[in-house]
C-alpha cells in the first residue's frame, strides 16, 4: 500500500556531490571539483522506506531526482481505476526530470524498496544547465535515456507470452551481485499487463523448474542462461 511521507520526514542531510559514490554516473558527473564546487547546488538527500510516494501525478512539480540506491515504480491510474506501471526506476536513474518543461508531474513515484535519493530544484537545474555545456548535454542524455527505457518497456515488456514477460522483467530486477528481489504480484501483473493469479503461477514454475532459487529473504539468484532460452522462444 502506497503510503505519503513528507521529505522533513525522510530528510537525511545535505549530498555531498564531490565525494559521492555515484559521482561518476550522476547527473553531475561531466563536472570537474571545481566546476561542481561552484555551482552551489542545494541538493538534499532522503531516505524512504517501501511503499513511500514520492510524488503524485499532477502535482506541482519543483523538483527532480536521482535514485542512489532502491527501487522505484513510476505508474498512474487509467479512467477504469486500473494500475499500470510505465517505468522501474533504478540506481543511478533520474526521475521527475518532465518537470523541466511541464509544470507538473506526469506519473505517481513509489518505492518499491527501500530508497536513498537525492532532491535537486528544477530551477537549479535549468540555471546550470544555461550556463554549463556539460550539464546541459548530460540533462539530454538523461531525458534520452528515460524516453528509451519507456519504449523499451513497451516492446519488451507488453509482448510475447506471459512467461517471455516475467522472464524479461526478472532479468531487469538482477543486480550486479546477479540477485533479484520479488515484486508483489500486484505490481508484476500491473507492470506485464497480465492477471495477479497468471503472474503468481508463472514464478512458482520458475521456482520449481529452478530458474528462481531462495537465498534470503525475498531475495533469489536466478538462471539468466534458462530465463533468456524463455525470452527467446
Amino acid at each position: 500500500m502506497a503510503i505519503d511521507v513528507s521529505f522533513r520526514e525522510a530528510w537525511v542531510g545535505l549530498a555531498d556531490c564531490r565525494h559521492c559514490a555515484s559521482r561518476e554516473l550522476s547527473l553531475f558527473a561531466g563536472l570537474c571539483d571545481d566546476e561542481l564546487e561552484h555551482t552551489r547546488c542545494p541538493v538534499h538527500q532522503y531516505r524512504f522506506k517501501h511503499g513511500s510516494v514520492i510524488y503524485r501525478a499532477a502535482e506541482k512539480g519543483h523538483d527532480i531526482f536521482t535514485l542512489r540506491t532502491g527501487l522505484l515504480k513510476l505508474e498512474r491510474f487509467l479512467p477504469d481505476g486500473n494500475q499500470r506501471i510505465v517505468r522501474l526506476v533504478r540506481p543511478n536513474d533520474i526521475f521527475g526530470i518532465e518537470t523541466l518543461v511541464n509544470p507538473v508531474y506526469e506519473h505517481d513515484a513509489v518505492v518499491l524498496r527501500d530508497a536513498d535519493i537525492c532532491k535537486i530544484p528544477v530551477e537549479t537545474v535549468q540555471r546550470l544547465g544555461q550556463v554549463n555545456p556539460k550539464l546541459h548535454q548530460e540533462i539530454m542524455n538523461r531525458w534520452q535515456s528515460a524516453l528509451s527505457e519507456a519504449d523499451n518497456w513497451l516492446t519488451e515488456l507488453l509482448s510475447g507470452t506471459a512467461k517471455q514477460r516475467v522472464a524479461r522483467l526478472l532479468l531487469k530486477l538482477i543486480d550486479h551481485q546477479g540477485k533479484c528481489s520479488l515484486l508483489s504480484r500486484e505490481d508484476m501483473g500491473a507492470m506485464l499487463s497480465v492477471t495477479t493469479e497468471t503472474a503468481s503461477r508463472i514464478v512458482a514454475e520458475f521456482k520449481r523448474q529452478g530458474l528462481l532459487s531462495e537465498v534470503g529473504h525475498n531475495l533469489y539468484t536466478c538462471d539468466e542462461d534458462g530465463l533468456l532460452e524463455i525470452t527467446d522462444a
